[in-house]
């Protein structure tokens, strides 16, 4: 219902800024939900190498309440990224940034409170990370320009484009819609991350303006920087 809520009044005001947004970020049922999200897409391990059955073994609970109690208090800090690298079909490889457990929980928590009112916003056309949505939709969407004899297709790509992300840019997109200071510092945190390399295990300072491992919340909002 509150996502809901968030979702109509981004709809019925397109210049509505909302400043208010961190206190659900923190409510039990959101980071419950992101916690069972998180835990049924799997994934590997983070720097801290602690996997959702150590989580529960020791008491989730309680690893649910220090993230809160984190996030209340203010003093939640996001831990480095390990970096790996997934082989592409043209024998390049492609980086991946793996958070935490307990990270990828409060991205995927932030991710559904500030969703609904970017989804206002997203073109009808655009399929990619979308509730909702999918390549079966986007096909069947090209199914009907071939029916309707529309066959030109313009094919672009954007070359390492998670890696040269601008943060300024990026971030004057998001504070079109958020103008929570606290919820911009979380996405800020996450983006300025330090990374760890699998290969040989050296913390990198994130010293750059550009690029980004954060694989929850800067996939779905990139969209409004490009």
């Amino acid at each position: 219902m509150l996502r809901r809520k968030l979702y109509l009044k981004a709809k019925q005001e397109k210049a509505f800024k909302f400043y208010v947004l961190y206190d659900k970020i923190r409510l039990d049922y959101f980071l419950w939900g992101a916690y069972r999200r998180e835990k049924a897409n799997g994934g590997a391990l983070g720097v801290d190498r602690i996997n959702f059955d150590q989580i529960e073994k020791t008491g989730l609970p309680a690893f649910i309440n220090s993230m809160k109690e984190a996030l209340t208090n203010r003093t939640y800090k996001a831990q480095a990224v390990r970096r790996v690298y997934i082989p592409k079909a043209n024998g390049k490889l492609r980086p991946l940034g793996i958070h935490t457990i307990r990270d990828r929980g409060a991205q995927t928590s932030c991710k559904m409170v500030i969703e609904p009112i970017f989804e206002v916003d997203f073109g009808e056309n655009s399929y990619g990370s979308r509730p909702k949505k999918s390549t079966k939709d986007a096909m069947a969407k090209i199914k009907g320009y071939l029916k309707e004899k529309r066959t030109h297709v313009l094919d672009a790509d954007l070359e390492a484009y998670f890696g040269t992300i601008a943060y300024d840019k990026l971030m004057i997109a998001i504070k079109q819609r958020i103008a929570d200071k606290n919820v911009l510092g979380l996405i800020m945190q996450w983006l300025k991350s330090p990374v760890i390399t699998a290969a040989i295990r050296q913390q990198v300072g994130r010293k750059t303006s550009r690029g980004s491992d954060l694989a929850l919340t800067v996939k779905y909002l990139s969209e409004l920087a490009g």
